[in-house]
């Protein structure tokens, strides 16, 4: 008896872990994938994101072969998204706009449902691109948009623009604004250069509270 019972636990502990180590081993983008077995450093990441309901994701599994510069960006990320006082939704809705603007497939999938999550309506999300034309967005959001139209284009930004942004947010919520802006440009050039693959699985980021 005891020993059909460790051998169902033991098939179970397989039945668990199958996926995630055959989610590990797949290519997610134009580099090979991650040796096997995972550097202690990322299974330390890869089993906290779990823990935090996050899955592992196509980003990971092409920045984890450089096990201590993904431990770094992580750490960034997390900090944007999680101990910044800067209204989440719109954080988000500089993510997405930076993600259009350079052109980051990958990352406009990942963020269109946080955008949902933030509240956001499918209009809205659809219409960031074109917000200048658009009424979907109130002041404070446009604020936000141009402010990431000029940092993304040269970041010389205009003595109007950034008085309209000292308007809405303090000095703090703008450096946070300005680190989320350049954080996510560089992460789209190299979700390009690195052509790491869009989920197809459902697969999405540790999402948080909006």
């Amino acid at each position: 008896m005891l020993k059909s019972t460790a051998l169902r636990a033991a098939l179970m502990s397989l039945a668990i872990v199958g996926p995630l180590a055959a989610a590990e081993e797949q290519q997610a983008s134009r580099l090979p994938p991650l040796p096997q077995p995972l550097d202690p450093i990322l299974q330390e990441m890869f089993d906290k994101r779990r823990a935090m309901g996050g899955d592992i994701i196509n980003l990971q599994l092409t920045t984890g072969h450089a096990p201590k510069l993904a431990k770094a960006t992580e750490a960034v990320a997390f900090a944007l998204r999680f101990d910044a006082v800067t209204p989440r939704n719109l954080r988000e809705l500089a993510i997405l706009r930076t993600a259009e603007i350079v052109g980051s497939d990958y990352e406009i999938n990942q963020h269109r449902p946080l955008m949902k999550i933030c509240g956001y309506s499918d209009a809205q999300i659809d219409g960031v691109a074109h917000w200048h034309d658009s009424t979907l967005f109130d002041d404070k959001q446009r604020v936000v948009l141009g402010y990431v139209e000029q940092v993304t284009h040269g970041g010389n930004v205009d003595d109007p623009t950034f008085a309209a942004l000292e308007k809405f947010f303090t000095p703090q919520e703008i450096v946070e604004l300005t680190y989320t802006i350049s954080n996510y440009y560089g992460n789209g050039l190299l979700t390009k250069a690195l052509q790491i693959k869009i989920e197809t699985d459902g697969r999405l980021t540790v999402a948080g509270k909006c």
